[in-house]
């Protein structure tokens, strides 16, 4: 990595179709080969209740912090690359994935275009991204709210559809 313009950014992942953890695992193994990408952290894993869409299983959730040199759209687009090499079928809006990554925050930018809308448009909504968020960045900002991860949750109350489901160890950067 070129270490003259590195941003932080924030990514969340969800996954309800064949072997979840595995999904989760071979997903940020090809995210983590894309030059430009490094892992700081990652949080727990939560089981999760569907949102919308049509009836389905539950989701594995978890989300990271990143290091980039990539553009916030240049880092979409590695993800979409990364969800086109798992097969992610998209038949319908909120429908059952094999992988689902949202770029949540990239530090320092607000975007608001039909490609890319940053910070993420429901991000102080959804508590499947809120609590695995707040396991690595509690005290972060978001600035659409203008409260931190923990000030969202704690508006938000208990999270009873989200349930831990394994600890950091899921994942070995080697």
């Amino acid at each position: 990595m070129n270490y003259e313009r590195i941003i932080k950014a924030y990514l969340g992942l969800g996954t309800n179709l064949g072997d979840r953890l595995s999904n989760l695992q071979r997903s940020l193994k090809l995210l983590f080969s894309t030059p430009g990408i490094e892992l700081e952290s990652f949080s727990n894993i939560y089981e999760t209740e569907p949102v919308g869409g049509p009836q389905q299983g539950p989701f594995l959730n978890a989300c990271l912090a990143i290091n980039t040199e990539l553009s916030p759209v240049d880092l979409l687009l590695a993800l979409l690359s990364v969800e086109e090499k798992m097969q992610r079928v998209r038949e319908e809006r909120w429908g059952p994935r094999i992988i689902d990554f949202d770029l949540l925050i990239y530090e320092g930018v607000t975007i608001n275009t039909p490609l890319l809308q940053l910070p993420h448009p429901r991000l102080a909504e959804r508590d499947f991204v809120l609590v695995p968020l707040s396991d690595i960045a509690p005290e972060l900002i978001i600035t659409s709210v203008n409260k931190t991860v923990q000030q969202v949750l704690a508006e938000r109350k208990e999270n009873p559809d989200v349930k831990l489901y394994r600890l950091r160890n899921w994942f070995k950067t080697t």
